[in-house]
């Protein structure tokens, strides 16, 4: 019997369509923190390095791979039901998504990428202004052309197609995206203007969000990986006090605006133990603290997710 196209596999369709939920995950920088990050959310997800399709343990998802460049695109179309990607490909592709949520993590920091308007160190160029006329260089060449259209400021944009800081000294400026700042300083740039800022975001079609089973289960991911994402900062910390010094190690707690601790009794009457969770770089000044109040026993542990 010749194959037809209905009746090829498609994993979206044949294991129970109105259950299923077409997931995109980056390809690309943002690939392994996003794995990780689900690793983190309680799911585990992996693929072959030839494939586009990672296998995820959840039976009602599906995943595919795109570029973050393209993935709004592939929402807004229906080809996957929700993705991760920057805001900044949302804001030059120009897609109808939602935009479920900020996601603040990436693979070098935790801040916003920026793309910035850089020209050679050098240059003679101080303000936007005086790039009339001339050529810019970039990747996100939609964003870029409303910059300067909105200034009033008649440039000529050309896309980038990579090692767009080599080409500063090449034509007159770039528009380049950057995180720590290190690769514009490598290569003696100077940054006039902050183009646009951006960070991951979840986002989702407009029919799978209206339709309550889809949306229901994308806002259960999003609630697990922004758990997940807390969680990166904080620490929990358990200790054990004497009744005695108890109102002075509450006193050190309330100082670092954790009002809530868990407290418990212990075998010993004269003892409780409490339990805190508190941002990872208190850490360091409320346990010597903690101890000098009269605490001991203290523990410290990392979390996977926290949700409040």
């Amino acid at each position: 019997m010749i194959e037809t196209h209905r009746n090829r596999y498609n994993p979206y369709t044949d294991i129970g369509a109105a259950a299923m939920l077409k997931l995109g995950l980056p390809k690309g920088s943002l690939e392994t923190p996003t794995f990780d990050l689900f690793r983190r959310a309680g799911f585990h997800v992996s693929v072959n390095s030839r494939s586009y399709f990672p296998q995820i343990d959840d039976e009602s998802i599906t995943c595919t791979m795109f570029r973050a460049q393209e993935m709004a695109r592939y929402v807004e179309d229906g080809v996957v039901d929700v993705g991760i990607t920057g805001h900044d490909w949302v804001v030059e592709t120009g897609a109808d998504v939602v935009e479920v949520a900020e996601m603040t993590y990436s693979k070098a920091t935790s801040r916003p990428a920026r793309w910035v308007l850089a020209v050679p160190a050098e240059s003679e160029v101080q303000e936007v202004e005086q790039l009339e006329g001339g050529v810019i260089a970039t990747e996100l060449v939609r964003t870029t052309r409303e910059y300067f259209e909105q200034r009033g400021i008649d440039v000529r944009v050309e896309f980038s197609w990579g090692a767009t800081e080599v080409k500063a000294r090449i034509i007159d400026a770039i528009v380049d995206v950057t995180e720590t700042g290190s690769s514009l300083r490598a290569n003696n740039l100077r940054v006039i203007a902050e183009v646009l800022q951006s960070t991951a975001r979840l986002v989702a079609n407009r029919d799978a969000w209206n339709d309550p089973a889809r949306r229901e289960k994308i806002e259960a991911i999003n609630t697990l990986l922004q758990g997940a994402i807390t969680a990166t900062t904080k620490v929990g910390l358990k200790l054990n006090t004497p009744r005695s010094s108890l109102e002075d190690v509450l006193a050190v707690i309330g100082k670092f605006g954790e009002h809530a601790p868990t407290i418990s009794p212990l075998i010993d009457d004269s003892w409780v133990a409490l339990e805190i969770i508190l941002d990872e770089r208190q850490e360091r000044e409320m346990i010597p603290e903690l101890r000098r109040a009269g605490a001991s026993g203290l523990v410290s542990y990392p979390l996977n997710k926290v949700i409040s």
